[in-house]
């Protein structure tokens, strides 16, 4: 899905994102919100813990 997708799905749910954000997202370089987390695991279909199952790779 391209960055411009998933910052006009996330609007539709009532997030205030823009494709720029998105892209810092994927970079490292912006802090997602817990509401934004949980609403990408909703549009991704995936369960909550997926996004964090190589973190202790970067501890």
């Amino acid at each position: 899905m391209s960055q411009e997708a998933v910052a006009a799905k996330l609007q539709t749910m009532g997030l205030d994102i823009i494709r720029e954000i998105i892209s810092q997202m994927e970079l490292g370089q912006y802090n997602i919100r817990v509401s934004v987390l949980l609403a990408l695991a909703e549009l991704y279909d995936t369960p909550i813990q997926d996004f964090f199952a190589d973190l202790e790779r970067y501890e």
